[in-house]
């Protein structure tokens, strides 16, 4: 099968620059001829991103002529804004090759994608009304605010007539999205795998020395949970990641047994999560599959994590808690710190859940199923 995948890099890379990277070399080593076409947002001037928005995408004859070029079957379109748009879905259609759309996060229905403000999860803009973004300036300034509101509400019924078939991380994302408007008839749930080279063949978290929390560090990741959760139940805490709450984040973590690496790479990462003896995942936005935490599952290390979104969906019982609860954030923590058995088994939980719920061959035999489906 000849794909072909669509993806707007973001100004600051995430997951989903890792989800498609997974994917394209899931779909390479199984035979499939795999193009990549990528456009980033970063060093982007406002006033083409802004065309590109109000215009659902710029240049759709480029992708028509890849498919054509390539004689692709699939067009697997991820995050589309702002330089490919409506229009890369519709040229793919019309040059004769199935379209699927990708949805990471909630960039459909959200100009900031995370649908997040004011401490707690928001979707004030529903369907294609994005008036209350705008009115919020959600993007900041109330000229990209309007930009961004009258963009998704042009686009948002384009995408949906172009697009074969919608992609969600989990059922409660999806769910939400339905609300929201997306066709759930038109809807799969694929959740993100883990690579099988870096799955642990053990797990090692009762030999654990800290408490790990990763990720872009701004307040909807709750970090700050997490930090007051180490403090309260006397663990070191290691915070790998970087963002625009690090200065608050650092004054919080003050007195603390609280240590910052700051961006690490991925080898890096991985090194922490094998010494850690627990991870946090304390999201108060509704995440849908952070790898966050499938990673630390693949690692077989146990994880904590909050009652938002789609991560209760892909973890062991008994690692759910309720984002706000703090008493029982430090609960949790202060359990598996003080009983390394415990660690071990729920260590060894976790693996044998990832094992069964986030390998390759389950993800490729769910998108082959996509890509073929009627």
């Amino acid at each position: 099968m000849r794909v072909l995948m669509l993806h707007n890099r973001y100004r600051a890379e995430g997951g989903e620059e890792r989800a498609v990277a997974n994917i394209s070399a899931l779909l390479s080593s199984r035979g499939h001829e795999v193009q990549l076409l990528e456009r980033s947002s970063a060093g982007l001037p406002q006033r083409r991103a802004a065309r590109g928005l109000l215009l659902g995408g710029v240049d759709p004859d480029e992708v028509a002529a890849a498919v054509r070029r390539g004689r692709v079957d699939v067009v697997h379109g991820h995050n589309l804004h702002p330089l490919f748009g409506w229009r890369a879905l519709a040229a793919a259609r019309a040059a004769g090759a199935r379209t699927l759309l990708h949805l990471h996060n909630f960039r459909l229905f959200c100009a900031i994608a995370v649908a997040y403000r004011d401490g707690a999860p928001c979707f004030r803009c529903r369907g294609s009304n994005t008036l209350p973004g705008v009115l919020l300036r959600c993007r900041g300034a109330l000229g990209e605010a309007a930009v961004y509101g009258a963009a998704l509400h042009r686009q948002q019924s384009r995408l949906y007539a172009n697009a074969d078939r919608f992609i969600v991380l989990s059922k409660a994302t999806g769910d939400r999205m339905h609300e929201l408007g997306l066709p759930a008839e038109r809807t799969e749930v694929l959740g993100n795998f883990v690579p099988a080279a870096e799955f642990a063949s053990d797990t090692r978290a009762h030999q654990g020395s800290y408490a790990l929390a990763v990720g872009r560090l701004v307040q909807e990741k709750g970090f700050d949970i997490a930090i007051a959760a180490a403090r309260a139940a006397s663990v070191p805490l290691i915070v790998a990641g970087e963002g625009p709450d690090e200065g608050r984040l650092r004054e919080l973590a003050r007195g603390a047994e609280v240590r910052f690496t700051g961006w690490v790479d991925h080898r890096r990462l991985s090194e922490l999560r094998a010494g850690a003896a627990v991870v946090l995942v304390p999201s108060r936005c509704e995440e849908a599959c952070p790898f966050a935490a499938l990673d630390s599952l693949a690692a077989g290390v146990p994880v904590l994590v909050s009652d938002r979104g789609g991560i209760p969906e892909r973890v062991p019982s008994g690692s759910v808690i309720a984002v706000e609860d703090r008493e029982a954030w430090t609960r949790a923590l202060s359990e598996l710190w003080q009983d390394p058995g415990l660690r071990r088994r729920r260590g060894y939980g976790a693996l044998a859940l990832a094992r069964e719920e986030l390998s390759e061959e389950g993800y490729y035999n769910g998108l082959m199923a996509l890509y073929g489906a009627g």
